[in-house]
């Protein structure tokens, strides 16, 4: 039986892809899904280079490829030039997090993991002042509607997202353990820092939650990562969870429902983190667990799907605790 649409994804996603072929796997469908799933790169990189002769038709690889290349290229060129602009900045805590923090912690390259846009937690009397310091390197004011940012900018190339009450406004304790908690990236100077593990979990989570879930499935590898600890890899996050302490946030967050929707799918996607998603599942009700399974869970997990979830705006209330 030829491999299905799901069946690709995991060897394309995986980076130590099973030896095999994929003769007769729907390429037609999932080039295109993929490459609007931010996928492409690391499927380009493992059929070129560890699935070798696994009958991928040639039109396949050049559409893949060039994807690759071109997020090499545009990751290079945001994150080097985000360093040039922060690396002398002193006396700011800012927490960067998101796709930005994960592309040299969760993969083993950084072309892997397309950066759309750049984001950071700070303080809320540091927003304006961090702005204007972007101003000064030719950032303007973008719509954040939508974002969960308190501001946005753009220099027409990076789209950098400012965050203040990441949580709401009525959790602002709870926001400033996280830059409490945070750890420093050297690369870029004294004042940019990383959420760490558990809030970076809780932080996909309520990404994923506030956006009702129509996410990239790029970003359920990031949590596939997140929670089996990193094992590609020897940085920041390769390490277990802390699982009561992740629980505990969660609660204190009001975030258990979208913890447990986004590990539930994880351990629908990925078979072999299953045993650490559903390890870290926050104690739900039954009955509210069957609701998420079936209204969102389900449906989510389902590789090349276009519809939106039906109740959209009560999906986010119901996962965000509103």
């Amino acid at each position: 039986m030829p491999p299905s649409l799901l069946d690709t994804f995991r060897v394309l996603a995986s980076f130590d892809p099973p030896r095999g072929s994929l003769r007769g796997a729907p390429w037609e469908q999932y080039v295109s899904w993929a490459i609007s799933q931010g996928l492409a790169p690391l499927a380009a990189y493992n059929l070129q280079y560890r699935l070798a002769g696994s009958g991928v038709p040639e039109g396949v690889m050049d559409r893949l490829m060039a994807i690759y290349q071109g997020s090499a290229n545009d990751n290079v060129m945001k994150l080097v030039n985000f360093k040039q602009i922060v690396d002398d900045l002193q006396g700011r805590k800012l927490v960067l997090f998101g796709g930005a923090a994960f592309a040299d912690t969760l993969y083993p390259h950084v072309a892997f993991r397309p950066v759309t846009e750049l984001q950071l937690l700070m303080k809320r009397l540091d927003v304006d002042g961090f702005a204007g310091y972007l101003a000064n390197h030719e950032f303007k004011p973008e719509d954040a509607t939508g974002t969960g940012a308190t501001k946005a900018v753009s220099d027409g190339r990076t789209v950098i997202l400012l965050y203040s009450d990441v949580l709401g406004a009525q959790r602002r304790e709870q926001a400033a353990g996280i830059l409490d908690r945070a750890l420093p990236i050297r690369v870029y100077g004294s004042s940019i820092f990383r959420a760490d593990l558990e809030d970076a979990v809780l932080l996909t989570a309520l990404e994923h939650a506030r956006q009702g879930y129509e996410v990239p499935w790029l970003s359920f590898i990031d949590l596939r990562e997140l929670v089996t600890g990193a094992q590609a890899m020897g940085g920041a996050y390769s390490r277990p969870l802390d699982v009561p302490v992740l629980l505990a946030r969660a609660a204190e967050w009001r975030l258990e429902r979208a913890l447990y929707t986004s590990l539930a799918i994880v351990a629908r996607l990925f078979p072999e983190a299953a045993p650490a998603a559903t390890a870290a599942y926050p104690p739900l009700r039954r009955a509210t667990r069957e609701l998420l399974d079936r209204t969102v869970v389900g449906p989510i997990s389902t590789p090349g799907q276009a519809t939106a979830l039906k109740g959209l705006e009560r999906v986010r209330r119901l996962l965000t605790g509103q």
